[in-house]
């Protein structure tokens, strides 16, 4: 039996006609024709009802078809695992990280990483912070970085960093030295708050403003990096992780207020887990090792 056919097989089910099957495949449509020919008599069965220029599976290729998706999935993956080792991986880790902590310090440590642990191959998968505990459940990465902790009985969380909250507004081109202190009154009354572009504190920090200046109004912008350009063009302020405003606050285009109203929140960084291998073991600890 020839991978091919098999190939030929399961883009023909997909695609319910022998034409769109050999555009695809960059193949003749008679190829089509004798590869589908060729696995029906190897496999004794009629795998395809023909209705005029369309086609349908039989009841037999419907049964098929799953069978003939997991052999070439078995292939591909052990093309993949062959791969790998030929460059000199040993260990491979797929990690889930939400947008907003791929903001921080996080490429520079994985930069780092790659470089102590040659051995390892990193994947990585940008997913928003509410769907990284469904990816470490189901098994698609092997270690969630999140902003919200995970409560699933299966899944182990770490605490891996506290970050600081800051109120930041825009540069105000006044020098530092002469300029009067910026109030967190003066701000929040003359400029909109961009909320909820962080998934853990801002339904509480939204409460807790309200109560503290009952007339501030409140825009939601659902991305940290979206908000800090919004900020930078004059749209609003708002209280952002420490870490993600580094950058912005050391090159003078942003800058942070003394806020002494009520405590701000924190903002936290979780490990999530299924399974504590050696190899995840070894990159949290090495994570642990740098503040994002």
């Amino acid at each position: 039996m020839e991978l091919n056919w098999i190939k030929t097989f399961i883009t023909a089910a997909e695609n319910g006609n022998f034409r769109k099957t050999a555009d695809q495949l960059f193949i003749s449509q008679p190829t089509v024709t004798v590869h589908i020919k060729q696995l029906e008599k190897e496999l004794g069965v009629l795998l395809f009802e023909r209705e005029g220029k369309k086609i349908k599976l039989t009841e037999g290729g419907r049964r098929y078809l799953q069978h003939a998706k997991q052999i070439i999935a078995v292939y591909d993956n052990g093309l993949e695992d062959l791969q790998t080792f030929t460059q000199g991986y040993t260990t491979k880790l797929t990690l889930a990280i939400s947008p907003l902590i791929a903001d921080t310090i996080l490429p520079f440590v994985l930069k780092q990483y790659i470089k102590k642990h040659p051995e390892v191959e990193i994947s990585i998968e940008i997913i928003e912070s509410k769907d990284i505990e469904n990816a470490v459940l189901t098994e698609k990465v092997d270690i969630g970085l999140s902003c919200l902790k995970s409560f699933h009985p299966e899944l182990d969380t770490t605490l891996l960093y506290k970050d600081k909250v800051c109120l930041v507004t825009p540069h105000d081109g006044r020098d530092f030295e002469s300029a009067f202190p910026l109030e967190e009154e003066e701000i929040l009354s003359s400029n909109r708050l961009l909320t909820h572009n962080h998934p853990g504190y801002w339904d509480n920090l939204c409460k807790t403003v309200k109560l503290f200046y009952p007339s501030v109004r409140m825009m939601k912008v659902s991305q940290i990096h979206i908000t800090k350009r919004f900020i930078m063009e004059g749209l609003g302020v708002s209280y952002l992780p420490s870490s993600t405003i580094r950058r912005e606050l050391l090159e003078g285009r942003l800058l942070e207020v003394d806020s002494r109203s009520f405590p701000l929140p924190e903002a936290n960084t979780y490990a999530i887990l299924k399974y504590s291998h050696q190899a995840q073991h070894e990159f949290l600890s090495f994570l642990s090792n740098y503040r994002l």
